[in-house]
Order: C-alpha cells, then structure tokens, then sequence
C-alpha cells in the first residue's frame, strides 16, 4: 500500500516523500517545532522511530533541526518546501483514510481490526520475542 501512496505522491509531482512522513509533517504544520521526543509522543510512536524518520526527512529537505532547551534535544520545524505540501498530505490522508472504510466494507473481516488485534498480540510478547521462540541454530 505504501509503495501505491508513494506513486499517487509522484504523479502529482512529489518526489522523494514517503508515506510514513505524511503523519509527522502534518503535526508539525499544526504544533510548530517539536523535539523529536516530543514528535513521537504526539504520534503515539517510539523516539527510535521517529528519529530515523526526521533522519529521512532532512535528508529529503523536509525538515530542518536545531538545538533544543538542552545539550541533549533537537527542535524539528518543516522547511518551506515541506510547509508547501501540508495541503495536498492532509487531502490524501484523509482520502487514505476513506480508502480504508471502504476496504473494510469490502472484506469480511475489517482490516484496521485486524490490525489493532496484532499490535495488542505483539504488546503481549513482542515480534523478537517470537522469533527468538521459534530459532532454531543450525548444527555445528
């Protein structure tokens, strides 16, 4: 689905955004600067995570970074080109968001249940902890 997204960002002219920036672009727009902590707990999403996308993000002159209230922080801000695309990232969020309804309404069980069903199955035991159940290692 993300690749599919990326393509709709490229036929109308956006290159080198990804889906997974849409989200904390969007918050960015309407908070100002965060700090990246600050970011992926407005998200609901792990600080790694989120720095390895702000990472992508200045990569891509999404965002720029500055130091924060302390030796230890960074504030995120958009970039103007960032700031330019905020419009057309809500319009598809929300129209990806429509999409979603309308596949769940088409297969018999709703995918954004099944979702939240694996994201409570994997608080309850973790993906490394069930790759690590089930590891073999070859013989020696």
């Amino acid at each position: 689905m993300d690749a599919e997204i990326e393509q709709v960002y490229i036929e109308r002219g956006i290159e080198g955004v990804r889906p997974r920036f849409a989200y904390p672009l969007i918050r960015l727009a309407h908070t100002g600067p965060l700090t990246i902590r600050g970011l992926a707990k407005s998200l609901g999403r792990s600080h790694s995570a989120i720095s390895q996308t702000v990472a992508a993000m200045r990569k891509a002159g999404l965002v720029t970074s500055e130091p924060g209230p302390d030796a230890r922080t960074r504030r995120i801000d958009l970039t103007d080109h960032a700031r330019s695309l905020v419009p057309f990232l809500e319009a598809e969020w929300r129209a990806t968001h429509s999409t979603v309804a309308e596949l769940d309404s088409e297969v018999p069980y709703a995918m954004t249940a099944v979702v939240e069903e694996v994201r409570q199955a994997l608080e309850r035991r973790s993906m490394r902890q069930r790759i690590l159940d089930h590891l073999t290692e070859p013989p020696r």
